[in-house]
């Protein structure tokens, strides 16, 4: 077995507005350079269902899937299958839990699945942990109200 990525991080608001940001406004804070086309100008969609297609749309309507949402639990849990740049059959699953935790929220993120990816497992987890470092911070500064200056 592969050991699943395991993420945790707090953030400073309630947790319904952590889930809110983090599905219907995907778009608002996930980086170009997460996608597959790398355009900033690319439409970043969670469609908010079991079932749901998680996608980029370039202005010229061309659509790269990147996932399907398996479990809609508003505001406390969101699943979905993960195959950004590989094949639907490759998917590795990812589950993300929002918990209040005083004041704000603590999110508790669970990828698993590389076992599917065979030989490649192993690559593909690393370039994974790798992708949520870099990713994180984005949705941190989308969910957290700016630092007043004194």
């Amino acid at each position: 077995m592969i050991e699943p990525l395991r993420l945790s991080l707090n953030v400073a608001c309630p947790v319904a507005h952590a889930f809110t940001v983090w599905t219907d406004q995907i778009g608002r804070w996930w980086p170009a350079d997460h996608t597959v086309s790398g355009r900033a100008d690319a439409e970043v969609v969670l469609e908010p269902h079991p079932g749901g297609r998680i996608f980029e749309r370039t202005p010229e309507g061309v659509e790269h899937e990147w996932g399907e949402v398996t479990h809609w639990e508003p505001p406390g849990r969101l699943g979905y299958l993960w195959h950004l740049r590989r094949d639907r059959a490759d998917a590795t699953m990812v589950e993300i839990r929002f918990t209040a935790a005083g004041d704000g929220t603590h999110i508790q993120i669970t990828h698993t699945g590389w076992e599917q990816l065979g030989t490649e497992g192993p690559t593909w987890r690393d370039r994974n942990q790798s992708g949520w470092t870099t990713l994180l911070p984005h949705f941190v500064r989308a969910v957290e109200p700016p630092e007043e200056e004194t």
